[in-house]
């Protein structure tokens, strides 16, 4: 049985400003973001490499009443380490031997705005209390500058790692980290929303090829969802491109990368629960029921929402399945 990936976007495709997802966590987090866009405290956006944190912060900005005000968008880790400062805070000319004119940093170029720092675990050490008094005292001072610029940004950042491990290290001050962490997102990876797989294929091919139906087999489809996905959404993204290049109408499962064809369910869901196993070291009772949760997830995402295929595919009788859905809250599936 093949699937029409365009026929199931037209009936809704769970994108709201860019944010593509209809999962429980997924809704969660844009409820939360909302509310936190009204204020204009710091936002920092906690995720894996590849799961969209630019797209949270633009959802942040759009939601905010900056929205018409520029989003200025930079990753540390693109910057040359001598350059961080330079690029943050602007210079004055003079200021070093290359500053030939004078230079508005982004501080100053999102006056109004907001500004996105991705990757902000990888600020040098010796730039951080420079980015906290700038934050605490909402002025800047530009490299080889005597007066104080005042700004009126709205701060949000993004990280890849846990920084409070990186505090722990000696690695970023703790006084930085507990600014940025006013209001803390995490953003889950793939992998812990399932169901959102199909949605994104719907909303790439669409985007990639908006007049064109692409069907798929549900084999390429289980295989597709049963994967784990260490690239998260990025990773997605570039099969999405590849398949496109090499199938014309359908795209069966001798269609993917051999790393998809071939992982396990069980795999998938050891990959998933590794905070239950190595992370959180929750008892026996909270191991069982997170992967218990997450089997009956990953059934419900297979198999569309639809509750009785869901319940064969893991040989339950339909009120046992509904009781134990109830009991872990996945009752928003459709």
């Amino acid at each position: 049985m093949n699937t029409s990936l365009n026929q199931r976007a037209r009936r809704g495709n769970g994108t709201e400003n860019g944010i593509v997802g209809k999962s429980p966590a997924i809704l969660a987090i844009l409820e939360q973001l909302k509310s936190i866009a009204l204020s204009d405290n710091t936002v920092l956006l906690i995720g894996e490499t590849g799961v969209g944190k630019e797209r949270f912060a633009e959802y942040v900005h759009q939601k905010s009443v900056r929205r018409y005000k520029p989003l200025v968008k930079i990753s540390v880790s693109t910057l040359p380490r001598e350059l961080v400062e330079s690029e943050l805070f602007g210079h004055e000319r003079g200021a070093f031997t290359s500053a030939s004119a004078e230079k508005k940093g982004l501080f100053e170029i999102a006056n109004g705005g907001s500004l996105l720092l991705d990757d902000i675990d990888d600020l040098p050490f010796e730039i951080q209390p420079k980015l906290l008094r700038a934050l605490e005292s909402r002025e800047i001072h530009r490299i080889g500058g005597t007066r104080s610029i005042p700004i009126d940004v709205r701060f949000v950042a993004s990280s890849k790692v846990n920084l409070k491990e990186l505090v722990d290290q000696g690695r970023y001050r703790s006084d930085l980290f507990y600014r940025l962490s006013v209001v803390p997102v995490a953003i889950p990876p793939l992998r812990d929303r399932r169901e959102d797989i199909p949605l994104l294929l719907d909303h790439y091919l669409r985007q990639f090829l908006p007049d064109k139906e692409i069907e798929i087999t549900r084999d390429a489809l289980r295989a597709l969802i049963n994967y784990s996905w260490p690239g998260n959404v990025r990773e997605l993204v570039n099969l999405v491109l590849r398949l496109l290049v090499f199938v014309n109408d359908k795209i069966d499962v001798e269609d993917l990368p051999l790393e998809i064809q071939g992982e396990e369910p069980i795999d998938m869901l050891l990959t998933s629960c590794t905070k239950c196993f190595i992370e959180e070291k929750g008892s026996f009772e909270e191991i069982i029921g997170c992967l218990e949760a997450k089997l009956l997830r990953h059934a419900l995402a297979i198999h569309a929402g639809n509750k009785s295929r869901a319940a064969r595919f893991l040989g339950m009788k339909l009120t046992t399945f509904r009781d134990k859905i109830s009991r872990h809250h996945l009752t928003d599936f459709r």
